[in-house]
């Protein structure tokens, strides 16, 4: 396995860092979120504590939606 040395700006570092979820190396957040299957709201949850919150609302959001029929 080949590696490489990446600068990253201060800022960028502790987002990156805050992402980080036990156990896991840079290098596995980096393919986490870089990896297009990754985009549901299962796998930010995570990242984004308040990802939650909004899976709840669009939950209520969508026992309240209603549909109306088309001739």
């Amino acid at each position: 396995m080949s590696t490489k040395t990446v600068s990253l700006r201060k800022t960028a570092y502790d987002k990156l860092k805050g992402m980080k979820r036990e156990g896991e190396s840079f290098s596995d957040v980096v393919e986490r979120i870089t990896d297009e299957k990754s985009q549901s709201l299962e796998d930010l949850e995570g990242s984004y504590p308040q990802i939650g919150e909004v899976k709840e609302q669009l939950k209520n959001e969508r026992k309240d939606f209603k549909t109306r029929d088309f001739e």
